[in-house]
């Protein structure tokens, strides 16, 4: 079984150019006022030291919201060669001009963007990362193949729909990517892949722990546990729900979380699916 790697307070100065592409994965973790875990996408995420990372903001979001609220964050770099860079930092302060300001409205994601620029740039002071990681993809396909395997016989119990019927089917699809968090003991919220995840029906999710399971060992029923699932194509949804712990299901372990939360992240208009709110008509022009 694998250990957890101790943190490193630096990323190596050789890493740094990893980050810079758009052409990656970045994730960062809140914790909203309710102390509950949210994930969003920010492919504009970046290190500008060893210690120290940047993000642009270009769509508004509850995450931007939760970092002044709470500035303890997961974070996650996954570039196209499938390194991986995760740890914890702390947001510090926002800016709307200034070097960085102008570096992220350089990109070609940004300069030739007809709708839209970075806004504001967000700076955060790193507190552990684990360095470059590789993803165990061998025990990755196992668990997926697990998961699949039980999880016809893992359905929830409850009556009625949660996940539409998209949602549903982006987490069963092939080519998506999907990442878990949750709140440590410290108060930070931690981003583990779960790429083995899947929906038995539109109530819950399930995996099993078969790759990550050091780390997806300190989930404790009960614990709020959020999902982002995201595809080649840029689509994704994040869902949060409650760890029921782990239960057995055709000599499979699985991982499962009942669902309760469902949220849009995709622009233009990011927003809650379900529970479903009530449409407000427009006052203001």
């Amino acid at each position: 079984m694998a250990r957890i790697k101790e943190m490193l307070t630096s990323f190596d100065a050789d890493d740094l150019k990893e980050f810079e592409p758009e052409a990656k994965v970045g994730l960062i973790a809140t914790v909203n006022p309710e102390g509950l875990p949210h994930i969003t996408l920010i492919t504009a995420l970046q290190a500008k030291t060893p210690e120290k990372l940047i993000w642009g903001q270009f769509t508004e979001g509850m995450s931007k919201k939760h970092v002044k609220s709470n500035p303890k964050t997961g974070f996650l770099i996954m570039t196209m060669d499938r390194s991986l860079w995760r740890g914890k930092a702390l947001w510090t302060h926002e800016a709307r001009k200034g070097e960085d300001y102008a570096m992220f409205n350089n990109k070609p994601m940004f300069r030739y963007n007809s709708y839209c620029g970075i806004h504001t740039v967000h700076y955060m002071d790193l507190v552990g990362t684990y360095g470059r990681e590789g993803l165990p993809m061998g025990r990755i396909v196992l668990s997926l193949l697990l998961t699949k395997l039980a999880k016809s016989r893992a359905k929830g119990t409850s009556e009625g729909r949660i996940l539409k019927p998209w949602a549903e089917g982006l987490f069963n699809r092939t080519d998506t990517i999907k990442f878990l968090s949750y709140v440590d003991t410290d108060g930070f919220p931690v981003i583990v892949p779960l790429i083995q995840c899947q929906a038995p029906d539109s109530t819950r999710l399930v995996f099993s722990p078969h790759a990550y399971r050091r780390e997806l060992d300190n989930l404790k029923p009960g614990m709020s546990a959020a999902v982002f699932g995201l595809t080649l194509d840029m689509e994704d949804v994040l869902v949060r729900g409650v760890f029921r712990g782990f239960e057995r299901h055709r000599a499979a372990k699985l991982g499962v979380v009942d669902l309760t939360w469902v949220y849009n992240s995709m622009p233009p208009i990011p927003g809650q699916i379900y529970p479903e709110t009530d449409l407000k008509p427009v006052v203001n022009f």
